[in-house]
């Protein structure tokens, strides 16, 4: 009789469960379809960068190229600035183009093969020019990354990464390089296009 009651009482316990199971699964699935959730958002943080900017262009010993009047849809998502490395003194700004792909500016006044081999991914240097913001930049073409590169007064500058050639040159044609001076001086900056950003 004990074990009658027993087998009674698990066969009960089973029920229950599955009851439940039965009461909760389509509640969690109502759940998901009914509340918002953004499944294209892109995960990639959008940032500020005009406190390290300035601060790079205090401490660099170039003029630091950062873009100015970027169409719409453009992000910045990383930036560093590096005064002593095995590349030299290092800037670098990231940002994704309208179409989600990847733009790096890059600069150093260290070797340009050790540099650019770097920055570009390994990209091949190209018999082929661009004209952007005054200046002719070299192209380089990689599996992984494109490049423009202009080399001028001692630093690199290179616009590298995913994106088409026309949102490197875009990028290209909108930096500006500036130099400041001590906060107690005088600032310095190349503010017309023909000024190199490489400085």
């Amino acid at each position: 009789m004990g074990d009658v009651a027993g087998r009674d009482g698990k066969k009960q316990k089973i029920r229950n469960m599955v009851l439940s199971m039965a009461v909760v699964i389509p509640v969690a699935w109502l759940s998901y379809l009914f509340i918002p959730h953004d499944a294209g958002k892109n995960p990639v943080r959008t940032i500020g960068y005009q406190v390290e900017l300035n601060a790079a262009r205090r401490a660099a010993p170039y003029a630091v190229a950062a873009p100015e009047g970027l169409g719409e849809g453009w992000r910045a998502t990383s930036v560093r600035y590096e005064p002593q490395s095995k590349m030299g003194s290092v800037w670098h700004l990231g940002f994704l183009d309208p179409q989600t792909q990847y733009v790096g500016i890059e600069q150093s006044n260290g070797s340009p093969a050790v540099f650019l081999d770097d920055a570009t991914q390994q990209a091949e240097k190209t018999d082929k020019t661009v004209q952007a913001g005054g200046l002719t930049w070299q192209r380089y073409e990689g599996s992984r990354y494109n490049a423009l590169v202009h080399e001028g007064n001692g630093v690199t500058t290179v616009v590298t990464g995913t994106a088409s050639l026309e949102r490197l040159t875009e990028m290209a044609a909108a930096l500006k390089a500036e130099k400041t001076q001590s906060p107690e001086g005088t600032p310095s900056a190349s503010a017309a296009p023909s000024a190199t950003p490489a400085g």
